[in-house]
């Protein structure tokens, strides 16, 4: 082990080693305090619960078996006195089954003993990292609870932080906005979040799905008729214009709107006027318009099918939401998320992703976006007997990603290969994150590290360099 050198995560972080043998107790507060742990030490269980409330370790390493207070019943009553430290158990061979227990009841691991160093070594570490993750996603939440109109869209990457600037900068103004994006990504909690944001979040807000409705119904839908303008028009109806009456009216797959359709509404968002279908009396209402769409809407203009000066009218600010493999970054917070929302709505709140199912998830590249993943989460959810997230447990596309790009490869490829290509893969999704990637792909940081210097990869390419 080099002590000299230690991640973020480790410089500082508190360890208490509970463990009643004197001998491993001194040798594990030496060993960590050498990789840049704050280590201290108590000899039973008794001892340990003294030393919680000042001491506040990130990390418990406690031994199952002692005398007076065991592992168990420590685990066990730091819970109930609401510390939040993480536990790692620490067993002979024959006490395996009573770390399986305190794991059940909430412990991060186990080691067998005699302990290897680097293992209790990565152990903690791994141990810190997911505190940290956890940490992050609180500190999110708390962010976009805080941020007025965001509060349900989650992502923390850097073209998540570009939408949200922009959701918050245009939001107060009158400004037409267009949002662009593929199918899934969201574009509809953007225009929720430009209506709660501006001054016009007392009013209503009111969707329309454009590709939904035929041309004749969505004219009626959008502008209303007069009694007997068509056939089926028993009485006069007011159209999502009227409703949404100082308040945001949202076109969602606006490119999907008809040639007649196009000029009405050009009609309003040129001077903030219409007519019901069938009448005669201009009617003037104060209402925001949100567009959005998934086709390349100039694309659309160049071929005839969709009005130049409509389009400018539309994109005065224009919002474009990123693909979810463009930040894939966002997928612990996305999938916490989910796994706790789905968790709680089937009685599974203990509910948790295994770390090949997560390994899973981020090679695949979710073409249906963020509405996709939620759906995948929400299966294995139904699916899960114990809580447990499995790989079987998602869609086939899914488990099997991982497994197809490695078969890919193997033709004629070496297995070192086939590991480099895993690592460099991997360090990309976590944005060269060395310590999430060796967590995601279930060896050492120091692995890593020497791999990437076979490699030739410049540190200043990643992040977390040093155990």
């Amino acid at each position: 082990m080099d002590g000299g050198n230690v991640t973020a995560e480790k410089k500082g972080a508190r360890v208490l080693v509970v463990d009643d043998e004197p001998n491993a107790r001194s040798a594990l507060r030496e060993l960590l305090a050498e990789e840049g742990f704050d280590v201290q030490e108590a000899a039973d269980g008794e001892e340990a619960l003294r030393l919680l409330p000042g001491f506040a370790p990130d990390v418990v390493l406690a031994d199952v078996r002692m005398p007076r207070m065991d592992g168990l019943t420590l685990l066990q009553r730091a819970r109930g006195d609401g510390v939040d430290a993480s536990f790692v158990m620490m067993t002979a061979h024959g006490t395996v089954k009573d770390a399986v227990a305190a794991m059940k009841m909430g412990a991060e691991n186990y080691l067998q003993k005699p302990l290897d160093m680097d293992a209790v070594v990565v152990s903690l570490t791994r141990a810190l990292e997911r505190r940290k993750l956890q940490r992050d996603v609180e500190i999110l939440r708390e962010r976009v609870r805080d941020t007025a109109g965001l509060s349900k869209i989650i992502g923390a990457s850097e073209p998540m932080r570009q939408v949200f600037e922009l959701v918050q900068r245009a939001a107060p103004s009158r400004a037409t906005v267009l949002v662009l994006g593929e199918s899934g990504t969201g574009k509809e909690l953007v225009a929720e979040a430009l209506h709660e944001g501006s001054g016009r979040a007392a009013g209503p807000f009111i969707r329309v799905n454009c590709a939904a409705l035929p041309e004749t119904l969505l004219e009626s839908e959008l502008f209303g008729h007069e009694k007997g303008s068509f056939t089926g028009a028993i009485a006069r109806k007011e159209g999502r214009f009227e409703l949404a009456d100082g308040g945001t009216l949202f076109l969602d797959e606006i490119g999907e709107i008809t040639a007649p359709v196009q000029v009405k509404l050009l009609r309003f968002l040129q001077n903030r006027e219409f007519d019901r279908v069938g009448g005669t009396k201009t009617i003037k209402v104060d209402v925001r318009v949100v567009a959005a769409t998934n086709k390349d809407l100039l694309a659309e203009v160049k071929a005839g099918r969709f009005r130049e000066d409509l389009y400018y009218r539309l994109n005065v600010v224009q919002i474009e939401m990123p693909p979810l493999r463009r930040r894939k970054t966002d997928l612990p917070a996305l999938v916490d998320h989910f796994v706790r929302k789905y968790g709680a709505l089937y009685e599974k709140p203990g509910a948790r992703m295994s770390r090949e199912a997560f390994q899973a998830v981020l090679a695949y590249d979710w073409p249906g976006n963020v509405r996709e993943l939620e759906n995948a989460i929400e299966r294995a959810v139904v699916l899960s007997p114990d809580g447990e997230l499995l790989p079987s447990h998602l869609p086939p596309a899914v488990a099997e990603v991982r497994r197809d790009g490695a078969r890919q490869l193997i033709p004629g490829a070496t297995l070192a290969e086939i590991e480099k290509e895993a690592i460099l893969r991997t360090l990309e999704v976590v944005d060269g994150s060395t310590s999430r990637a060796a967590e995601i792909l279930g060896i050492s940081v120091r692995t890593i590290q020497y791999r990437l210097k076979e490699y030739g990869v410049r540190s200043a390419d990643t992040r977390d360099e040093h155990p």
